[in-house]
């Protein structure tokens, strides 16, 4: 086989699956944002629906709860941290499927959960497949001082 037919075919199967790749991520409704504010995502029409989104909150203090017999993390998500003296109420109600958890997961974290809004009667529940805790404030906080040395 000469080196023109084996780049030729090499090209072609590069093709092949890049097409193949472009169509499954097209497929899954795959956005190019990041993620949702929890205001944002509840704001949105499409929120009501079953389409996947990723959302970004705040756990809300006193609201985790473990079932271990049924292997779920119960937790609300509000918009603003708690220490921000924002009255605690509204937000979302999460269950994430597993009892795994970050370790920066607990009151007050800053979260981005994933997965799809289901409604059960009045009640919306976030069905969390993904759950990602981001480091505390207070590391940045001691950045930012250091920049203004």
């Amino acid at each position: 086989m000469s080196k023109g037919v084996q780049i030729a075919l090499g090209a072609g199967v590069c093709a092949l699956l890049l097409g193949w790749y472009a169509n499954t991520v097209l497929d899954e409704g795959a956005t190019l944002t990041y993620y949702q504010t929890l205001e944002e995502f509840l704001a949105a029409p499409e929120s009501a629906g079953s389409r996947p989104a990723r959302v970004h909150g705040f756990v809300a203090t006193g609201s985790i709860d473990r079932d271990v017999g049924a292997k779920v993390v119960r937790f609300r998500v509000q918009s603003q941290p708690p220490h921000a003296g924002v009255r605690p109420g509204g937000g979302l109600s999460v269950e994430y499927a597993s009892l795994e958890v970050p370790d920066m997961f607990k009151d007050g974290a800053e979260v981005v959960i994933e997965g799809r809004l289901a409604h059960t009667g009045d009640a919306r529940v976030f069905h969390a497949t993904n759950l990602l805790a981001k480091c505390p404030s207070k590391f940045e906080a001691k950045l930012e001082d250091r920049a203004s040395l």
